[in-house]
């Protein structure tokens, strides 16, 4: 505030020498045309040869003569000097038409004097009119106003100081309850919301564009926490398989068919690394960017690689007609129909259906059919969360660990597409609808 309060006041100074300089140049100029008016006239009367004497002039201030080339006085007016010539004729422009200040004692005048040449007579006889006016009112014109922007400069610089001190003040005192709002928000660990001002102002938008980002820093914070909730209670089971099946089959020492407590320690461990495994997946995909990848990607030969691969016969694939190319990485969405089939087998009743086809211009959609139980309109959404198994599919055993939905929706989201959940025609089932960008054709 200080710097604007210094920037304020050489503004000010800076403002008053313009102005005094403009008053001073446009009072002599005023008084260099009135000046010249009335030489002017007193040439005119000489171009006519009437001369009166002495010469007509409008004030006591105001001093004319009429001299020629050798610089003698032809006429004058009342009070000025009839043997010198008031300034020597070398010192005047007779075609500049401007005036030339002089000191006015050898005029008899008080101060300094304007003086002005304007030439007469006939090409035979020239002649020269001077015309001197005294510069006193100017001076004293000038010095009143010199008088009153000094008197006022300080008085008035004070006064814009307790201004903008109040403006900055009332202007900051938003900005201040933000802070201390800041301030508590963050000793309370992060719960509560900034002050808004009532004014619909820069700092009213501020306010409530710092809450609105408080409200996703806190709904990212608690889906965190919840996500390493879920996270450790999903690592915790498999452990908790093998430290009991460890623990008993040492009780139980020579009795222990350790056949099949290995081939149950396999399957805990292969459980506990495909969880890993879309553990570090979700990480990866949360802190990569969602960027588009530019690979080509033939759906129907993609289907067939899927279900060629599945153990499962009760998969079946409808190959479209022509190939169907989209934009994607082909490991990404290889393991998008991956998940949607094994969530697809582990519901079906006798049947899953895989197919493709065109969506539009711009579009292709790859189907994943099942004849299982579906899943009800409301939970459609929310089985696309981190670590949500519906009532149906609580054993962990037969239902995974809830992300296989979720790395869908991250993957497709990745390619630029879209993934749905509807009814299966015919019902029962469920039918999820994968729209992925096509391949622009050239």
């Amino acid at each position: 505030m200080v710097i604007g309060v210094l920037g304020v006041s050489t503004g000010l100074a800076i403002g008053g020498l313009v102005l005094l300089a403009v008053l001073t140049w446009t009072l002599h100029r005023n008084v260099d045309t009135e000046a010249l008016r009335t030489a002017d006239a007193v040439a005119l009367l000489a171009a006519e040869d009437a001369l009166p004497d002495p010469l007509p002039v409008a004030g006591g201030q105001v001093r004319a003569q009429v001299i020629d080339t050798q610089g003698r006085v032809r006429a004058a007016s009342i009070d000025a000097d009839r043997l010198v010539p008031m300034v020597r004729p070398e010192q005047v422009d007779r075609t500049a038409r401007a005036g030339i200040t002089v000191a006015g004692e050898r005029m008899g005048l008080t101060g300094p004097v304007r003086v002005v040449a304007v030439p007469a007579g006939t090409d035979a006889d020239p002649l020269t009119v001077l015309v001197a006016r005294s510069l006193v009112d100017v001076r004293h014109s000038t010095n009143t106003v010199q008088t009153i922007l000094l008197a006022s400069f300080l008085p008035l610089v004070g006064l814009l100081a307790v201004v903008a001190w109040r403006a900055v003040g009332a202007t900051l005192r938003p900005v201040e309850a933000l802070r201390r709002g800041a301030e508590e928000i963050t000793g309370r660990d992060g719960s509560g919301r900034l002050p808004v001002p009532a004014s619909r102002d820069e700092i009213h938008r501020l306010a409530v564009t710092l809450n609105d980002m408080l409200d996703r820093l806190r709904a990212s914070r608690d889906r965190e926490r919840a996500f390493v909730a879920d996270a450790a209670h999903e690592l915790r089971s498999p452990l908790t398989n093998l430290r009991t099946e460890l623990e008993v089959a040492q009780r139980l020492a020579d009795r222990t068919d350790w056949s099949a407590v290995s081939a149950d320690l396999l399957a805990d461990t292969e459980r506990l690394g495909r969880l890993v495994d879309d553990l570090l997946l979700l990480a990866r995909l949360d802190e990569d960017p969602p960027t588009r990848a530019a690979g080509p990607v033939d759906l129907g030969a993609l289907l067939a690689e899927v279900v060629d691969r599945h153990p499962a016969r009760t998969v079946h694939v409808e190959a479209p007609t022509s190939p169907l190319w989209v934009v994607g990485d082909v490991d990404e969405l290889r393991r998008v129909l991956v998940n949607l089939v094994d969530n697809a087998v582990r519901h079906a009743q006798s049947r899953v259906v895989l197919g493709a086809e065109p969506d539009g211009p711009a579009y292709h959609r790859v189907t994943v059919t099942d004849d299982g139980p579906g899943i009800l309109v409301a939970d459609r959404e929310r089985v696309f969360g981190r670590f949500t198994r519906l009532d149906a599919a609580r054993d962990r055993d037969a239902g995974g660990a809830g992300l296989g939905l979720a790395i869908v929706r991250e993957l497709v989201r990745r390619a630029g597409g879209r993934v749905d959940l509807d009814d299966a025609d015919p019902p029962p089932g469920l039918r999820v609808r994968v729209t992925l960008p096509a391949l622009p054709t050239e």
